[in-house]
C-alpha cells in the first residue's frame, strides 16, 4: 500500500497539472498580466523544520482556489547560512543543509517552471518534516525525474554559484531577515504573521480577476508593526548541527557514484 506522504505528493502533482492545463485555465478565461501579479518570496533553509512545515502545510495552498494565477512565487533556499573565507558556505544545520540547499537551488534553476520544481521541493521538504530527509534521493523516482542534471549541477560547482547568488539576494534584503521562514509580499516582510500570507497576497492584488481563494477569504486585520514571532522560526544566531550529516553526505556520495557509473555504461 502506498504511504500517506507519497499519496499527498501524487495529489499535489496532479493538482499542479490541473491548475496549469485544466479547461478553466484556457484562453477563454481572463488572467492577470505579469505586472498585476503579486510578488511572493520565501527565504528559507532546507533543514529548518519550520520552513518545511510552512512549505508543505501552508505554501502549498497557493494551488487552491486559483490563487496561483495572481502570484509570482520566488523560492530562495539559503536562509541563515553564512559566507566565510574563500566563499565557503557555512549552513546553520550543518553540511547536510548546505547539500540540500544546493540541490533545491539546482532544481529551481534546471526546472524553472513552478509546476516543475515545486513538486520536487515539496517532496524533499516533506521528508524533512518527517525527519526522514536522508531518503530525499527517492524523490526522483517518486516523481519520475532524471537525477543526472541535478548531479551535474551539484558536482560541477554550478550549484554553489547559484547558492552564492541566493546569498547575495538574501543578505541585501531590506529590512534584513531575522529568521526563517522569511516571507515577503510585494517587498514587505510578513514577520510573525507569515502563515497568514494568503490574506496579504489578496490585499496586495490590484487586478480584476480575483480568484476564489481571495473572494472567499474573510477580511482580517493585518498588523503594521512587527512583534515577537507567534509561530516557531529558526533565528539567524542559533547554531544547530544536524546529527544526520554523516548519513546524508554518505548517501549523496554513493548516489553520485551510482549515477556516474550508469552514465558511463
Amino acid at each position: 500500500m502506498a504511504s500517506l506522504p507519497f499519496i499527498k505528493l501524487s495529489l499535489l502533482f496532479l493538482l499542479i497539472l490541473f491548475t496549469s492545463f485544466s479547461p478553466t485555465s484556457s484562453a477563454s478565461r481572463v488572467f492577470p498580466s505579469d505586472s498585476q501579479k503579486v510578488s511572493l518570496a520565501l527565504y528559507y533553509e532546507t533543514l529548518c523544520p519550520y520552513s518545511a512545515n510552512f512549505i508543505i502545510n501552508y505554501l502549498v495552498k497557493i494551488f487552491e482556489g486559483g490563487l496561483i494565477t495572481i502570484v509570482d512565487l520566488n523560492l530562495v533556499p539559503f536562509g541563515n547560512a553564512k559566507i566565510r573565507g574563500n566563499n565557503t558556505i557555512d549552513c546553520q544545520h550543518g553540511p547536510s543543509e548546505c547539500l540540500l540547499n544546493t540541490v533545491e537551488a539546482c532544481a529551481i534553476n534546471l526546472w524553472p517552471e513552478l509546476n516543475e520544481h515545486f513538486p520536487f521541493i515539496y517532496c524533499v521538504e516533506s521528508l524533512v518534516y518527517e525527519r526522514k530527509y536522508p531518503q530525499w534521493i527517492q524523490c526522483f523516482e517518486k516523481l519520475g525525474l532524471d537525477p543526472k542534471p541535478i548531479l551535474d549541477c551539484y558536482s560541477s560547482g554550478y550549484g554553489k554559484e547559484l547558492e552564492l547568488q541566493y546569498a547575495a539576494e538574501t543578505n541585501t534584503l531590506q529590512p534584513p531577515h531575522e529568521y526563517v521562514p522569511w516571507v515577503v509580499v510585494d517587498g514587505q516582510p510578513l514577520y510573525e504573521d507569515y502563515e497568514n500570507f494568503i490574506s496579504y497576497v489578496c490585499k496586495a492584488y490590484k487586478g480584476t480577476a480575483v480568484p476564489n481563494a481571495c473572494s472567499e477569504l474573510s477580511s482580517k486585520s493585518i498588523p503594521k508593526e512587527k512583534g515577537n514571532p507567534i509561530h516557531p522560526v529558526c533565528y539567524r544566531d542559533e547554531t544547530t548541527e544536524s546529527t544526520l550529516s554523516t548519513r546524508i553526505i554518505s548517501a549523496i556520495t554513493s548516489w553520485m557514484h551510482g549515477v556516474n557509473e550508469e552514465a558511463s555504461m
